[in-house]
């Protein structure tokens, strides 16, 4: 039986769903939002106590008659793994069906981390917290996977992602390997839309319908929910928001994509090329004063990101002037998306968000002076509620989407 469907909800799951939303649930409160009948519904409460996706959770206030039963989800009903696969790190969680964190692991993706390898680490990590917890797989609905791309989600194919530091990342079948190795379903899509589907989950009280994801690190990444469904193109062009021109005839990142991209200002890959730049004309890069170790400068190849955050974060006034005007473009290129897409939420995540104080304030004051109409229209902007964690959470929320109930 296939585990997962994409036909129109059913009953059941739009009542199983209904509950979930809201804890404390009566009957009446149901049919108010839900076109069934009485007994029909009374038949589908039956199956879903039944089958344990729900609890009776007490009575409520009485109307004049007897007091409602009322009912809320069974968080441990069933639990899902989440798998988050980028070009720095990789992260593994077990979540519950409330996507409560039960677990996590990470790892660095450094130069041993091959597609083999990662899978057999997250076979042993699944076969280890399953032990430990003394869970049967078939508690498990899956394990849903957030990559970058560019992938094929239908298929389970991750084709040819860049700037990863192991070699093999080309035509990886991770849904296949990973069932092989776990024995578990697996669902793959492109990370920013896992991300975006894990955001609007924990935001899913606010009922927002239209949002903008963007996640700015080694390129950059976008995503988009329009009346609450990611919207797709022909095809999948993972990075393409970092193509647009956002300064014409300007730089261009690693002889690759377009002149004046947003990506060649707005992205590790860029500052980083920056750095590089500086240091080639006699920058010193020695560490400043307070934390000098030695009078060397560093090698060239000892200029990576986690050096240049640190270095930002002591205060170096070449490093902010860099940052400040990364941050500059990267309004730029939100004010463009907002004004062509109209989200009501905007969110912005990935590493460069993270690393420099003040980036994400400056990014958005830019954008706020360029966004058309008037300012009671202007979306709002957030870190997130999840940050970090929302691609591991939405790969999960990905794969309860889609459970066949």
């Amino acid at each position: 039986m296939n585990v997962y469907q994409n036909t129109a909800k059913t009953l059941k799951r739009q009542t199983y769903e209904r509950i979930a939303a809201q804890d404390d649930v009566s009957k009446l409160e149901l049919m108010k939002d839900i076109d069934i009948t009485s007994s029909s519904l009374n038949r589908v409460l039956d199956e879903l106590l039944h089958e344990g996706w729900i609890v009776e959770s007490g009575l409520g206030q009485s109307t004049g008659g007897r007091k409602p039963v009322l009912y809320r989800m069974n968080a441990h009903n069933r639990y899902i793994f989440g798998l988050d696969i980028s070009r720095v790190y990789s992260v593994l969680g077990l979540y519950d069906l409330r996507m409560n964190t039960l677990y996590s692991h990470r790892w660095s993706m450094d130069e041993s981390m091959t597609p083999e390898k990662l899978v057999e680490e997250v076979g042993q990590q699944v076969q280890q917290v399953l032990a430990e917890r003394h869970m049967s797989r078939r508690r498990i609905l899956g394990i849903g996977v957030g990559a970058v791309g560019p992938l094929d989600h239908e298929t389970g194919m991750i084709h040819h992602p860049i700037y990863f530091n192991a070699p093999g990342w080309q035509q990886v079948p991770i849904c296949r390997l990973l069932r092989e190795r776990t024995e578990l379903p697996a669902l793959l899509d492109n990370g920013t839309n896992t991300a975006l589907l894990g955001e609007h989950w924990a935001m899913r009280e606010d009922n927002a319908r239209h949002v903008l994801y963007v996640n700015a690190g080694m390129g950059i990444r976008s995503a988009y929910l329009s009346d609450g469904r990611l919207m797709r193109g022909a095809v999948d062009k993972e990075g393409a928001v970092g193509q647009m021109i956002v300064a014409a005839g300007g730089a261009r990142l690693h002889d690759r994509g377009n002149y004046g991209a947003l990506e060649a200002y707005a992205s590790i890959q860029a500052l980083e090329q920056q750095v590089r730049q500086h240091s080639r004309m006699g920058l010193d890069w020695t560490p400043v004063a307070a934390e000098r170790e030695d009078q060397h400068t560093a090698p060239m190849d000892m200029l990576d990101w986690e050096r240049i955050t640190t270095r930002l974060q002591q205060g170096d006034p070449t490093l902010q002037e860099m940052f400040h005007r990364s941050a500059g473009y990267m309004g730029i290129g939100l004010a463009n998306l907002i004004n062509t897409l109209q989200p009501e939420r905007v969110i912005l995540g990935g590493a460069l968000i993270q690393a420099a104080p003040g980036y994400y304030d400056t990014a958005i004051h830019v954008a706020q002076q360029q966004i058309y109409g008037e300012p009671a229209t202007y979306p709002q902007f957030s870190r997130g509620y999840l940050q970090e964690r929302a691609a591991s959470v939405g790969a999960a929320v990905m794969v309860l989407e889609r459970m066949e109930m």
